[in-house]
Order: structure tokens, then C-alpha cells, then sequence
């Protein structure tokens, strides 16, 4: 029997109750599930300590690794893991009862894959759902993967994907980025380099829009980090173009992929230089951008084509 490993890198109390009963309700039974709370100071030990499951392995941090240096965390709950694949659960979300049993279906469709896939539902506060994610093909090699990602701006969150337990450790985990932001994009394409990724189109997870999630923050700290985590990803992908392709088909799509690498990287300077500027008055703002400049990689080019995108953008809202 296939054993799955859930892991939950907890910090928040408020909905952690309604992510723990969606897993144990799952229509697949043989799972372990693994709670590693961040020393936080809600009462995680209060709500995990309520169930009598001997599949709930719970762990608590000595010390806060923090919401920047959250995929540590991450990497924590998978050291811990003994299962064949291994899911990360964010402590706000929920599974759909028949996730892992669609996964299984899918494992034994695709096998010898790293990671698979599922289409999600974005829910409120109150669960109730509001959004779903794209349709994907069933199949998709690396190039495509990327070159979707990238260029159709395909949405999808960490507890999508399934990963194989052996390959994800073998590459030391989870790949670290502050504040874990694009982390779960760069962790899934580099797990597909070698066999591809194989997705199903059933809704089997759900992604909590909340004001309590530090990356729904607006301050100049989280604006640079989320950049900071976007220009360490194009670094990533500028590094893996490296080595082209030597089939033609293949080629093409790599070649789609560094014309939409270079659009990106001037796209996320743009709105993040947007965003530092929208947080204060123009003054302030300008402050701002001239101390996150050299972190951030910012020219003056960059901060040109912000100011005429922002014009650009008011009229289009004028005008409607």
C-alpha cells in the first residue's frame, strides 16, 4: 500500500482545527500526519492535543524559525516523514475528502514521476469557495511546465502537488526562498526535470485567502523579501537555461522560455517598485525605492517604466 506523509509547519491556531479534520477525514486511511509547531504562541499543544490518532506525530520547534525562513520549517515536517509521498499543508487550508485517493489513481496512471498535481478551489475565511484554478493537460514535461508557469501566469499553491518522499529529500528538501514566495513553483519544476509532472483536473485541495497570512501584507519589508524571493527564482531559471535542449521540439519551448524569463524580470521590478510606492504619499515613496535599489537590483530604467505604467494605469481606470 502506498503510505502518504502529510506535514503541517503550524503557527496559526485559527483554522488549524478545520485543516487537521479534513485530513483524518480522508477517504484513504494510510497516511501519516506530522504537526511541527513554530514555537508560536497560540494554542496549537490545546488543538492538537484534543485528538487521540496515532497517526499525528506533533513536534514543536525550540526556538521561532520565523515566517522568512518559513520553508526551513517546511524542510523540518519532510526530515520527519516516512511515508512514500509527502504532501505540505499550509495550517489554513483544506483537503477535499478524496484527495489521496485521486492521487493514487493518478500515481498509478503516471508512474515513476516526482511530483503530481491537482486543481484547486480558492475558499474565504468562512470556506466558502469563490475562485478555482486553471485547467492543465495531463502531462507535461519540464519546458512545458515552466513555459506555462511563466507565461500564462498559472496559479497553484504547495499543497497541489504531491511529491515522491526519496527524490524530494534527495534534493535537500524544498527549495529556500524567503518568505517561502514562488518556493512551491521552483521546488515543483525542479522535481519534474527529470520525468515531467502529471496533473489532474478534479478540484482536491483548498487554499484559504485570510487576512491572518503574513504574505497578504502590505509593508516595505514584505514587498522587498517577495522580491527578493522573485529575483533568487529568476536566477534559478536563468541558471537551468544554461544547458539548451537537443531535440527541436524541446527547443522551442526553452526558446519561449527566455523571452518570457526576460519579460518577468523586468515585470516584477515594475510592481514592486508600484507597490513601495503605494504604501506612503510620492515623497515617501521615492525614499523608499532608493534604499531598496541596489538590493533589489533597480535601475532607473526600471523605476521609468513604473512611473509610466502607474500613469497608464489611471487612465485605464478613468476611463471605465
Amino acid at each position: 500500500m502506498i503510505k502518504f506523509s502529510i506535514g503541517i509547519p503550524a503557527f496559526k491556531s485559527v483554522f488549524l482545527k478545520e485543516c487537521i479534520d479534513s485530513i483524518l477525514k480522508q477517504d484513504y486511511q494510510y497516511f501519516e500526519l506530522i504537526i511541527v509547531d513554530d514555537c508560536s504562541p497560540e494554542p496549537i499543544d490545546k488543538i492538537v492535543s484534543s485528538y487521540s490518532d496515532s497517526r499525528i506525530k506533533y513536534f514543536k520547534n525550540e526556538t521561532n524559525i520565523g515566517a522568512e525562513h518559513v520553508v526551513d520549517n517546511w524542510n523540518i515536517c519532510l526530515e520527519k516523514s516516512s511515508g512514500d509521498y509527502f504532501i505540505l499543508m499550509g495550517d489554513d487550508d483544506k483537503l477535499q475528502h478524496n484527495y489521496l485517493q485521486e492521487f493514487i489513481k493518478l500515481i498509478k496512471q503516471h508512474p515513476g514521476l516526482s511530483v503530481y498535481h491537482c486543481r484547486s478551489k480558492i475558499i474565504d475565511e468562512t470556506s466558502k469557495p469563490y475562485s478555482i484554478t486553471s485547467i492543465n493537460p495531463d502531462y507535461e514535461n519540464v519546458y512545458d511546465f515552466i513555459l506555462s508557469c511563466i507565461k500564462q501566469h498559472r496559479h497553484q499553491y504547495v499543497s497541489d502537488f504531491v511529491y515522491k518522499t526519496e527524490s524530494l529529500k534527495a534534493r535537500g528538501g524544498f527549495y529556500k526562498l524567503p518568505l517561502a514566495w514562488a518556493s512551491d513553483y521552483l521546488s515543483a519544476w525542479i522535481a519534474s526535470i527529470e520525468n515531467g509532472i502529471a496533473h489532474t483536473n478534479i478540484t482536491l485541495f483548498n487554499y484559504r485567502m485570510n487576512r491572518y497570512s503574513i504574505t497578504s501584507s502590505n509593508n516595505i519589508r514584505i514587498i522587498t523579501l517577495k522580491t527578493k524571493a522573485l529575483i533568487q527564482c529568476n536566477e534559478w531559471l536563468q541558471e537551468f537555461l544554461e544547458t539548451p535542449p537537443s531535440d527541436e521540439d524541446n527547443f522551442l519551448k526553452y526558446s519561449l522560455i527566455q523571452v518570457a524569463l526576460a519579460k518577468k524580470k523586468k515585470t516584477d521590478k515594475i510592481s514592486a517598485i508600484k507597490q513601495i510606492i503605494g504604501l506612503s504619499n510620492p515623497f515617501y515613496g521615492a525614499l523608499n525605492i532608493i534604499k531598496a535599489r541596489k538590493e533589489l537590483h533597480i535601475t532607473s530604467s526600471d523605476i521609468l517604466s513604473a512611473f509610466i505604467s502607474s500613469i497608464f494605469s489611471k487612465i485605464d481606470t478613468s476611463t471605465e
